[in-house]
């Protein structure tokens, strides 16, 4: 049987390499709808897009799967506008789901920040959810909307993305190695650098298997915001030692940022899924991409 997808978020990151990752499947159609097409403050304009992707899928015979890789990202932005921030990251999974029960599959893309960040190991996907964000809340709001309603669904963790494409930590350390002779980086918040190409595949896996429930999903291997930044530069063949380090304090922002968000990849794999690469060959692929690897066989 062909699947008929929808991907939301799709002019995203995740969504763009979604995208990449869908094409690579004859027979199956994909329908990739991004910020443009698909409003999702828009309750109406919501359920009214579902529902005719549904019907066409149903009509074709194709077994209809929607990935929401949509949200309302900006962080900071989400302190001073938690009411939308709740609309995109909280409600709209809700009315996602409600419309795809009984019908298809959802894959719903979700965030470390539903933990508070002060964990001294992996977090597991038992541990109790405790945001200290607008978009913590917001989405750990998406997460129970999500379980509430659809048994057929899988709602998949992650943290620390980017892409060969967009705006990221990864393109931002490219561009100030370029411009700067040093830049200072934050080396007191640790998590798993995870690139969206890896991950993007993972989920299109996740969604072809009978996995439900509560995932999580990284890159393998920890690094500090630092260590990432000083292997960027190594990759591109500059000195890491112009990454300076220095501390979450010295950098106040509106949000808070956990000092920590690894997540236990245990429940992925115990789910049958792929293991995601280790961190540091997948920044090395990344930038292989990109066209900036200039670091010889050795890497980070």
């Amino acid at each position: 049987m062909s699947t008929a997808w929808l991907v939301t978020g799709a002019s995203g990151q995740l969504g763009t390499d979604l995208r990449a990752v869908l094409a690579g499947r004859p027979g199956d159609t994909v329908t990739a709808l991004g910020r443009a097409q698909l409003d999702l403050t828009d309750e109406h304009g919501v359920r009214s897009t579902v529902r005719q992707w549904l019907t066409a899928a149903e009509d074709r015979r194709d077994r209809p799967v929607l990935v929401n890789a949509a949200a309302y990202t900006a962080v900071d932005a989400a302190e001073a506008d938690e009411d939308t921030a709740q609309l995109v990251n909280g409600a709209a999974p809700g009315w996602l789901a409600e419309e795809v029960a009984g019908r298809g599959r959802l894959v719903h893309v979700s965030t470390d920040y539903v933990f508070d960040g002060t964990a001294a190991r992996p977090y597991d996907v038992d541990d109790g959810p405790a945001p200290r964000t607008a978009y913590g809340r917001t989405k750990l709001a998406g997460e129970r909307a999500v379980a509430a309603v659809d048994d057929d669904a899988v709602v998949v963790r992650t943290a620390w993305v980017y892409a060969a494409h967009g705006a990221n930590f990864v393109r931002t350390m490219l561009r100030l190695e370029a411009e700067r002779d040093t830049v200072s980086v934050v080396d007191d918040q640790t998590g798993s650098p995870t690139w969206s190409a890896d991950l993007a595949a993972g989920l299109v896996q996740a969604a072809l298997t009978p996995t439900r429930g509560l995932l999580h999903a990284t890159n393998g291997g920890t690094t500090t915001w630092h260590g990432l930044a000083r292997a960027v530069f190594a990759l591109a063949g500059a000195d890491p030692a112009r990454v300076l380090p220095t501390t979450t304090e010295a950098f106040p922002r509106p949000a808070h940022r956990p000092a920590y968000s690894v997540l236990d990849p245990a429940s992925w794999a115990a789910a049958g899924l792929t293991p995601l690469p280790a961190w540091e060959e997948s920044l090395r692929a990344c930038l292989d991409r990109l066209g900036a690897l200039r670091a010889g066989p050795a890497g980070v």
